[in-house]
């Protein structure tokens, strides 16, 4: 119905079938077989047909505005569809491991979301190997981990670099500590990860490296839970720099200690995706703008 009411109006608005039929780019018997089509359908004459001038009749005249309308509220209807389209929510999976979670996802997911506010964020968590696989997989968008990688298919962007400070209660004895040493670590009262994630693994490699022995409270996988309990347990914990946000350390009173030997525990936080994702163009456009919003996020 709405294709013969549309060639109508053309006839109508043309006021030759000749002209209609160049414009719709319809033979001329196509085009009169619609009209007659219509007018079979509603049982009256639309057009009093003089040689080759077509006239419309009253209920002809009835007929154009009802299908003048018709046509109107189809272009309103096409142009809402095409407003809904542009601003359409892309859906961007993005796998990480929970302690990435902790310290890269918030000013990450902040940094799309303020920049591309109508995307629509789905997280998959793992540990590194599996984010790597998810990518590959095409089951995940983009991965986030906390270490560099040089694999076939996929692409590696460095976000920015991190590593290990020890965080403390003020007040705490080594707060006066003009240069703390690893050796002020033995015997230390702290709060560390649990077992099993990469962060521990780190820190082990790091003790183990010094001959540290520290006198273990707790094992936790929490980075927020570590930090409300060292307060509390007047212990000590180390903590990636980048999750140690000035406004943090003041809301819980802690302190952090510059070490020189925690810079050896420098790692690379890397957002990765495979070379032909089928990425949405204002996720690429994001991969190209995230690693300064990350730099500025983690200097507050």
């Amino acid at each position: 119905m709405l294709e013969e009411l549309i060639v109508f109006t053309t006839v109508v608005e043309q006021s030759s079938l000749n002209k209609a039929s160049k414009l719709l780019n319809l033979s001329q018997p196509a085009l009169s077989r619609k009209i007659v089509k219509l007018e079979e359908e509603w049982g009256v004459s639309l057009f009093n047909r003089k040689g080759k001038r077509l006239e419309l009749t009253r209920v002809g005249q009835e007929a154009y505005n009802y299908a003048i309308e018709v046509r109107q509220r189809h272009q309103t209807f096409l142009q809402s569809v095409s407003r809904f389209k542009k601003t359409e929510r892309s859906i961007v999976t993005l796998g990480a491991s929970l302690t990435t979670i902790q310290t890269t996802l918030p000013p990450l997911v902040t940094a799309l979301m303020n920049r591309f506010p109508d995307i629509e964020l789905k997280l998959v968590t793992g540990k590194t190997h599996e984010i790597v696989s998810y990518v590959r997989d095409k089951k995940v968008d983009l991965g986030v981990i906390a270490s560099s990688i040089s694999e076939s298919g996929l692409k590696c962007i460095p976000l920015f670099h991190d590593h290990l400070e020890l965080v403390i209660p003020s007040g705490h004895e080594l707060s006066k500590v003009k240069h703390a040493e690893m050796e002020h670590l033995n015997g230390l009262s702290m709060i560390i990860f649990s077992k099993g994630t990469w962060y521990r693994k780190l820190i082990d490699d790091l003790f183990g490296r010094y001959s540290i022995i520290p006198d273990i409270r707790m094992e936790i996988d929490s980075f927020e839970a570590i930090v409300r309990l060292l307060p509390t347990c007047r212990a000590a914990a180390l903590l990636p720099k980048s999750y140690l946000r000035k406004q943090l350390l003041r809301d819980n009173d802690l302190v952090s200690i510059p070490m020189k030997e925690l810079e050896q525990t420098e790692r690379e936080t890397c957002l990765i995706y495979g070379d032909k994702s089928e990425l949405s163009a204002e996720t690429k456009e994001w991969i190209t703008e995230i690693r300064g919003s990350l730099i500025q996020s983690f200097s507050i």
